[in-house]
């Protein structure tokens, strides 16, 4: 349970969301599906502590290029 029975941003209602996160670390980018509470007015994305010790992780083995274990996706290209 969310410690907040409404949004903290703007006070709109909050309803729990399965989201995408995008989580950058070094030159890599991973793509995970999270539970939040989602506000309705704003927008604002609130995630338990697990899930951002889950992002912390992933950013960390992103940042030491231990990628194995994650599926890739594709390439990524950056246009100037």
């Amino acid at each position: 349970m969310m410690p907040f029975a409404k949004c903290p941003a703007c006070g709109g209602e909050l309803v729990a969301k399965e989201v995408e996160k995008l989580i950058r670390g070094a030159n890599h980018v991973a793509i995970l599906k999270a539970p939040a509470e989602v506000c309705l007015h704003c927008g604002e994305r609130l995630y338990s502590q697990d899930v951002i010790v889950r992002f912390e992780q992933v950013k960390a083995k992103l940042e030491r290029q231990e990628t194995s274990d994650f599926e890739p996706l594709g390439i990524s290209f950056q246009v100037r």
